[in-house]
């Protein structure tokens, strides 16, 4: 092996994993970054809500350490705003938030996408949460995955919310069957050890 060919490997072994955590508000992201926060480090990251783009910066948790089977997953959480294609500040005000409150949600939340969009330039690998109550085959989601799929972002699907009784986690299997997708509660943990399974084989 030449020099050249040791450093590359040296240097992908050693890279650290910035694991993005992308899909469209409310599907379950500062949940599941929470639990996988409480899971490996004994805090939260965030606060999730029932209110559309809850999360409008980026939250960030470094050096979290995933073990298993006596080896470890090190990366930084990156917990981004939902991403949708229209915001309309009238859809905040079915929450109770007046006018005023409802446009800077909206402005707020149109800058949280910005902002989530340029962060895919740093993120070296991806949970993309889908809640598998709603229809799958969305611009936002078909979206996200072109542009990962473009910068060659390795990514997983991660069907959430199956706890409820209207999900459908075979609706996205058959409609992104070239990816891999790990169905999960990320509220109750259910099925929460696969995922790391997964992690650990996809972005180590």
């Amino acid at each position: 092996m030449g020099l050249l060919d040791f450093l590359k490997k040296f240097f992908k072994k050693n890279k650290k994993i910035g694991l993005g955590l992308y899909g469209s508000p409310n599907s379950g992201k500062t949940t599941l970054a929470n639990t996988i926060s409480r899971d490996w480090m004994g805090k939260e990251l965030g606060s999730a809500s029932n209110v559309p783009h809850e999360t409008r910066k980026v939250l960030k948790e470094e050096k979290v350490k995933i073990k298993q089977d006596g080896k470890e997953l090190d990366f930084d959480i990156i917990d981004t705003p939902g991403i949708s294609t229209k915001i309309d500040y009238h859809n905040f005000l079915e929450y109770g938030l007046d006018e005023e409150e409802a446009k800077e949600r909206a402005k707020e939340a149109t800058k949280g996408i910005i902002e989530a969009i340029k962060w895919m330039e740093d993120v070296t690998g991806v949970l993309l949460v889908i809640d598998s109550t709603t229809d799958p085959l969305t611009q936002t989601n078909l979206t996200i995955i072109g542009h990962l799929e473009a910068r060659n972002i390795p990514f997983i699907i991660v069907a959430n919310k199956i706890d409820m009784e209207n999900a459908n986690a075979d609706r996205i299997a058959s409609v992104f069957p070239q990816h891999k997708i790990v169905s999960i509660s990320a509220l109750n943990g259910e099925n929460i050890e696969e995922l790391y399974t997964t992690m650990f084989k996809k972005f180590n």
